[in-house]
């Protein structure tokens, strides 16, 4: 029942993130000492991604990289401030899913391990068992061989007589 609902929850917070993004977009760019931090954002995102690109074509890296207009950057901060929310509440789904299947596995291995110390204790117990049932044994083969079938079938009386005689 609660993995369901766990389920759908987790859905429904990723599908929820979603707008709260586009939410977070369009307040990002309204507020002008956070448009000036996301302006900021967006241009150093730019340099980093734009050296990475010239690295990877094989490009000299030292040229000056043309700013973005405020606009743009602006846009490529608020895309990424939404695309960055969206994907913390998708690593923190995926976190709660691990930690509860951890538990869940912890959970299974405690039952295990008490199933696996019934086993032992009933085979203790067995032994116990087997130990008492051999010594009885022992003591029938050792009356059959000194007094016949009748020290068997009559051990009381004859324990009783060996008793006595001696």
């Amino acid at each position: 029942m609660i993995l369901p609902v766990a389920k759908l929850g987790t859905l429904l917070l990723k599908t929820m993130s979603k707008p709260i993004a586009g939410r977070l977009k369009a307040e990002a760019s309204r507020h002008p000492k956070f448009r000036q931090l996301i302006i900021n954002l967006a241009q150093a995102n730019h340099r980093i991604s734009t050296n990475i690109q010239r690295r990877i074509y094989g490009h000299s890296t030292n040229v000056e990289i043309r700013p973005l207009n405020e606009e743009k950057a602006v846009q490529a901060a608020a895309d990424l401030i939404g695309e960055l929310f969206v994907f913390s509440v998708a690593g923190a789904a995926v976190i709660f899913e691990v930690q509860r299947s951890a538990r869940s596995e912890a959970r299974k291995e405690e039952s295990r391990k008490r199933e696996i110390e019934a086993l032992r204790q009933k085979e203790d117990q067995l032994a116990q068992e087997l130990s008492t049932l051999r010594q009885k044994l022992d003591e029938l083969e050792r009356l059959a061989n000194t007094r016949g079938l009748s020290g068997v079938l009559f051990r009381s009386s004859s324990v009783a007589d060996q008793t006595k005689a001696t």
